[in-house]
Formats: structure tokens, C-alpha cells, sequence
């Protein structure tokens, strides 16, 4: 996989359509005769070089990276994160969960419970879940009226704009899997006892509502993706080739930011440590 293909081939530029329903969930076009144990061996070196990047970056103290995780439900979002951040100094990493918003959130702007969570200077912030909920939700459950999440595209496109002008980076990506293969993993979940914890009955009324969310999801994503804050749409059937991209999406970002470790104003050669 060379640098910028996986960018290239999984971005949606601002004024591209989208159609999920024509794009493969188990497509692994940039490795197609690998696996999981062909490309561990390129897995690891991304992982690698993302945690030397990460250290630049926090020792650096200049650049801010916001990761936007979204996806159905089991689209692999907490294994995504624990794979391909497995490597990275946990001080420069955060993760932050939105789940329902609670009674105090809901007494706020929408917005007021993310905008805390933001990166700063030399860290990577990794939202599971995020404000794109707030539409999501709202629309699909008919929550609040259609002007409700009608206008909340102009404020996340709005914050976001914000966001990157004051320095931070935002990489958005939707872990796009097929309706089967969530069918498969629910049953897993519901063959495993060890499992039952991940089993929300809420995950069932969802998966009803599957094609409404697609559409849903479609039209987020068109409005959403700008040069400034672009989304990938990820194939996740297979998690192995989900992984990877992420791992070579987030390299190839990092790289892109021409960082490196600050200069310092004092002569190593001229320390002596007794």
C-alpha cells in the first residue's frame, strides 16, 4: 500500500455523492491476496511509524489531530481504536465516548458537551461516537422536528471550520460494514455469553431502521465532508483490511504535517553530568 493510496481511494471530496449501498464493505482492493497474517507484518510497521510520529508530535506541542469514529452498530469502532493506537504513548492519546446525552447535556447547546473534549497542542483525540450523533439520532428517531438536525449541519460544519483554522487536524472516518456481516456479529454476540454485555436490545430496534440510517449516513456525509475536514468511508467487514487503512490513513496524515522534534538552544556537547 503506497503512501496516500488508501487516502486517495477512501476519501470523499467535498460535492462527491455517496451511495453505501454500492460500495463494498469487504472490499480490500489495496491488498487483495491478503489476511490478517499476510499484512501483519505491514500492520506492525504502520503501528510503528505512527508512534514515532506521535512522539514528534507531543514533543513538537504544535499540532492538534481530532479523529471522528462513526459506524452501525458493531462497526468495530473499540477495535479499531485498540488496534491500530495499540502502540502509542497513552499521554498523547485520549478517547472520549459520547453515548445518550444526560439531563445536564440536554439542558445545553448540543454542541456544549463536545467542544470540552477537543484536542490541544500535541495530542490526538479520538471521538467513538460524536457530535454527528446529535444529527444522526435526531433524525432517524424523529427525536426533535426536521429543523432540528437541518440546521445542526451548518453548526458542526461551522465548529469544525473553527477548529482547523485555530490549528487542529480532523480526520472523520465511517466504518462502513454490510447488513449481513452486522447480522453475523450480533449473532456472534448473542452465541457468547461473555458477549451478552455488548447486546443492547437498542441495537435491534436500529438494525429495523437499517436503511433509514444508510440514508441518513449518505446525506451526513455529503454535506459534512470538506477539504478542511474530510471523511474516509472505510470497508470494515473485515477487520484485518479496516485496520490497516485506518493505521495508513492516520500515517499518512501525520507524515503530511511535516513535523519534527523541536530545535533546542544549548550545545548537548557542552553538558557534563557528573
Amino acid at each position: 500500500m503506497k503512501i496516500g493510496e488508501a487516502i486517495k481511494r477512501y476519501r470523499v471530496k467535498p460535492g462527491d455523492k455517496v451511495d453505501l449501498a454500492t460500495l463494498d464493505g469487504g472490499d480490500c482492493s489495496l491488498h487483495p491476496s491478503g489476511g490478517k497474517i499476510q499484512t501483519q507484518g505491514l500492520f506492525d510497521e504502520l503501528r510503528d511509524e505512527l508512534q514515532e510520529l506521535q512522539k514528534v508530535l507531543y514533543a513538537q506541542n504544535k499540532h492538534r489531530i481530532l479523529v471522528v469514529l462513526q459506524a452501525m452498530d458493531t462497526g468495530g469502532k473499540d477495535g479499531c481504536v485498540k488496534h491500530v493506537f495499540s502502540r502509542v504513548d497513552p499521554q498523547g492519546v485520549h478517547v472520549k465516548a459520547f453515548k445518550k446525552p444526560n439531563h445536564d447535556e440536554l439542558a445545553r447547546d448540543f454542541l456544549w458537551r463536545v467542544h470540552p473534549h477537543v484536542p490541544g497542542d500535541g495530542q490526538i483525540v479520538i471521538f467513538n461516537r460524536s457530535h454527528y450523533e446529535d444529527i444522526l439520532a435526531v433524525r432517524v428517531k424523529k427525536i426533535y422536528g426536521d429543523e432540528v438536525w437541518k440546521r445542526r449541519y451548518r453548526h458542526v460544519i461551522e465548529f469544525e471550520r473553527m477548529l482547523a483554522e485555530e490549528g487542529t487536524t480532523i480526520v472523520k472516518i465511517f466504518l462502513h460494514i454490510t447488513k449481513d456481516e452486522q447480522k453475523r456479529r450480533l449473532e456472534s454476540r448473542l452465541a457468547n455469553p461473555a458477549k451478552h454485555w455488548k447486546l443492547n436490545p437498542e441495537d435491534l430496534a436500529d438494525r429495523a431502521r437499517w436503511d433509514e440510517f444508510q440514508r441518513a449516513y449518505e446525506d451526513l456525509i455529503e454535506r459534512t465532508s470538506t477539504e478542511a475536514s474530510p471523511w474516509f468511508v472505510v470497508p470494515a467487514n473485515r477487520k484485518w483490511y479496516r485496520n490497516l487503512v485506518v493505521a495508513r490513513i492516520m500515517v499518512d496524515t501525520l507524515r503530511g504535517l511535516k513535523m519534527d522534534f523541536p530545535k533546542i538552544g544549548w550545545d548537548p556537547a557542552s553538558v557534563t553530568i557528573d
